[in-house]
């Protein structure tokens, strides 16, 4: 009688993993695999802990202002070299948005981090838009597929694809990358992985860099 219950368990518990490796199976052979990803890791980005300390940044920055003109260099100066292509196939460059705040950041459709914070990243857009040039660059290796995406999510948002070589400055190994430029040129804040950019202090942030 136990060893008739034990094969049942055993059965049971071996069509369990059968379900859950079809399913995970089926969501990798359709993509959806990084949707679903992405929408648990919001779960995290909820919490704030990923976030970056601007605070911290914020400071410091007010710190290196208040001290004599030599502490400048402190602050890295960007290379707006940055060449990229447009939804519309247009050639563009970092150079038109000089004197602007800028929001930069690297993603792509197959990851999953980058999924997870782009509804915060349309948030900010949607607010900040007029005030702060935004700039999505694609790293897919097929652009549609970001343009697709962007899209299906009903985003309107400022995408791009690489058009050369990147500046040394912004030779990121991860995705997603986040660089803030502010209105004099300088780079204010570089944040590898994922973040909350609709949180209102990331938006002080922004205000604070005109």
């Amino acid at each position: 009688m136990q060893k008739n219950k034990n094969k049942k368990s055993s059965k049971k518990t071996w069509m369990q993993y059968a379900i859950f490796a079809l399913v995970g199976l089926s969501l990798y052979a359709t993509g959806w695999h990084t949707e679903v990803i992405g929408f648990v890791q919001r779960g995290v980005l909820a919490t704030g802990l990923m976030n970056p300390d601007v605070e911290e940044i914020a400071e410091k920055r007010e710190q290196t202002n208040t001290q004599d003109k030599s502490q400048a260099s402190n602050l890295q100066k960007v290379d707006y070299n940055l060449d990229f292509i447009d939804a519309a196939g247009s050639r563009r460059s970092l150079k038109e948005f000089k004197g602007k705040v800028i929001f930069l950041n690297f993603w792509a459709t197959w990851c999953p981090p980058c999924v997870a914070e782009m509804p915060s990243i349309n948030s900010l857009h949607e607010e900040m838009g007029d005030e702060v040039a935004f700039v999505l660059l694609s790293f897919d290796k097929d652009f549609e597929k970001a343009k697709a995406f962007d899209k299906r999510k009903g985003y309107n948002l400022p995408i791009f694809a690489p058009a050369g070589k990147l500046p040394s400055m912004f030779q990121s190994s991860a995705l997603p990358t986040t660089y803030v430029i502010d209105a004099e040129g300088n780079l204010a804040l570089t944040h590898t992985g994922m973040a909350d950019y609709s949180d209102p202090k990331f938006k002080k942030f922004l205000e604070s860099l005109k």
